[in-house]
């Protein structure tokens, strides 16, 4: 898969060790529970190379096209923990820090929806994350995801009392969603 700058692809072994220096980037964790070890951070890669074959999809990761740079993950995840809204597909994204702010999550959670709904035939698909996570919430505005704040709901994997235990979901249906142009379409 493509977009204008970047490629999204499967895994390479070779982003292991730079997808485990993000992951233990507190910065970058900042809206989860705590950093992952390196021993996480890899299991967490085999996770994800496991849903492409089990459901033809998951979290591609992300390389910068013109200079072939690894910059972090987005994709589609089913989340099937206890929630009203569950079992769902999430659209999800994480970059490293040198990558913020130059538009990408944007980008491939766009390439991500239009993968979901026109490639993997889904009717809606969600995205989740801690009510303080500011930065993650506009890019799901951005991608034209809607919150009802009746939806908003506890984390069940965190305890009562955690600061990133209330989350906000965001929702689109196959029926509002625009796919965005792409170079060669």
């Amino acid at each position: 898969m493509d977009t204008e700058r970047l490629i999204m692809r499967r895994w390479r072994e070779s982003d292991r060790e730079p997808f485990a220096a993000m992951n233990a980037d507190p910065e970058v964790m900042e809206h989860f529970p705590s950093p992952l070890t390196r021993a996480e951070s890899d299991a967490f890669v085999d996770k994800i190379e496991w849903g492409f074959g089990e459901y033809g999809y998951s979290l591609w990761a992300l390389e910068v096209r013109e200079t072939g740079d690894f910059i972090g993950f987005a994709g589609l995840l089913l989340q099937t923990f206890e929630a009203p809204f569950t079992p769902a597909v999430e659209v999800g994204w994480r970059l490293a820090r040198h990558a913020w702010g130059h538009g990408y999550a944007t980008e491939a959670g766009a390439r991500a929806l239009e993968h979901g709904f026109t490639e993997a035939g889904l009717e809606e698909i969600v995205s989740m994350t801690a009510r303080l996570n500011v930065r993650s919430r506009a890019v799901m505005e951005r991608l034209g995801l809607t919150r009802d704040p009746a939806d908003d709901f506890d984390f069940p994997r965190l305890p009562e009392g955690h600061p990133l235990r209330p989350s906000v979901l965001y929702r689109i249906s196959r029926a509002r969603f625009t796919p965005r142009l792409r170079p060669g379409r």
